[in-house]
């Protein structure tokens, strides 16, 4: 699919038998709606395709939706035409899957419009399928093959996030018995924890209204949306559900993987606190005494009548020690 002057990304004929006829603006002047089906998908940011789809979509209402620049999933029925805003993960180069990408779909009984700014690979499939002459036959397939082929390409993101939450748990088992300090202190654990709930939230915040989008569409009633592309579409609508419960799931799980990091990384502060209370509580009688007969300095006690006086006091001090320290356990502080 290459993209062409003037926002025209690309623009198809086909006549219900799979194949599709690749056209130019020349083409789509000319096209009337005996010709067959035709499908002009645009950039929405480019003059040239500002113009045509103002001049093209009388409902002012379509016209403004496929123009702009932010939307969120939603379908309507406006006479016998769909307005419908769908959502896909970003599976571009160097893009992050939950920064999701949008296209805008106004659809009548023989013509479709779309419109996108960044590449959409279910789109680009469906310009693939019309070259094979395995794309869609009709204006109804064309949505069901656009749907179904966003939320196909959802399932392995999803998949991923949760091979990255299930290795988290994993590290954080692994600290119950071996090393502690791998399930509690490394940074790139906190991070890849941090990044799973923020994606599992972007994800989450445009598939539930396209479940809801999906769903609505099941109830407008359009003479060329028969009754077997609406089941169709209802199977759409079931997996966006899943994976909706799917992303909720990952959200509760993360939390419980951030509480129980968060509660290793007290319950280790909390030792290191009372190893050194304990340390303190051993010195704290040798400080003062020691503080208190300036040892090493002349004037102790016995120091000039008895020269192992100094190491009298040094006995004494270690014996109190032990004898602390034998205390401190049979009361289980240590």
């Amino acid at each position: 699919m290459n993209e062409d002057i003037d926002g025209l990304i690309c623009a198809v004929t086909f006549d219900g038998t799979g194949r599709g006829r690749e056209i130019g603006w020349d083409g789509i002047a000319a096209w009337k709606p005996g010709d067959g089906f035709l499908w002009v998908h645009l950039d929405f940011r480019d003059p040239g395709a500002v113009d045509w789809v103002r001049r093209n979509v009388a409902d002012t209402q379509a016209a403004e939706t496929l123009l702009a620049m932010e939307t969120r999933p939603r379908a309507v029925a406006l006479g016998d035409h769909l307005l419908v805003c769908l959502r896909g993960v970003n599976l571009n180069p160097e893009s992050d899957p939950e920064d999701m990408v949008s296209v805008r779909i106004w659809m009548g009984p023989e013509r479709v419009v779309t419109t996108r700014h960044r590449r959409i690979m279910a789109v680009a499939d469906a310009l693939e399928e019309f070259t094979r002459g395995t794309g869609p036959k009709s204006i109804g397939d064309f949505l069901v093959f656009i749907a179904s082929g966003l939320v196909r390409r959802m399932g392995p993101t999803l998949d991923q996030l949760e091979d990255v939450v299930d290795t988290l748990e994993g590290d954080i088992l692994e600290a119950e018995d071996g090393d502690r300090r791998k399930g509690t202190d490394s940074p790139a654990l906190r991070r890849a924890l941090g990044r799973v709930r923020r994606q599992a939230i972007e994800l989450r915040r445009y598939l539930a209204p396209q479940r809801d989008a999906m769903n609505r569409l099941l109830a407008e009633s359009v003479p060329w949306l028969t009754t077997g592309h609406k089941a169709q579409l209802r199977e759409v609508s079931d997996h966006i559900t899943r994976y909706v419960e799917d992303l909720d799931a990952l959200r509760d799980r993360g939390a419980v993987v951030q509480d129980e990091l968060r509660n290793r990384i007290s319950e280790d502060m909390n030792r290191t606190m009372y190893v050194l209370t304990v340390v303190a509580s051993i010195l704290l009688p040798l400080s003062f005494v020691t503080g208190l007969l300036g040892i090493n300095v002349d004037g102790l006690p016995g120091a000039k009548d008895a020269p192992s006086a100094f190491w009298l006091v040094t006995g004494g001090l270690v014996f109190v020690a032990a004898v602390q320290i034998w205390l401190f356990r049979r009361l289980r502080w240590l």
